[in-house]
């Protein structure tokens, strides 16, 4: 089982977790007036790299607060929160 480091309280089970996805991708500034291609491309048009990779969690059977950690796609290790 995957352990997320929370930085509130500790170190936690996975199923306490729900992904986030990509970290530090910004919300459009005027979404009403982007195309359904636009669109997509925001919503599921992310960077999927092997390696590190910055990624946002919320922890939903705790403090209920979102955090960016750094996770290793290849080996699940996680760097300290952010």
């Amino acid at each position: 089982m995957l352990s997320v480091p929370c930085p509130w309280c500790g170190p936690r089970d996975e199923t306490e977790f729900r992904y986030g996805g990509q970290a530090h991708v910004a919300y459009p500034d005027d979404p009403a007036t982007l195309s359904d291609a636009e669109w997509a491309e925001y919503l599921f048009m992310h960077d999927n790299p092997k390696g590190w990779f910055a990624e946002r969690w919320f922890h939903t059977a705790g403090c209920r607060r979102w955090f960016d950690v750094v996770r290793h796609t290849v080996t699940y290790a996680f760097e300290a929160p952010r």
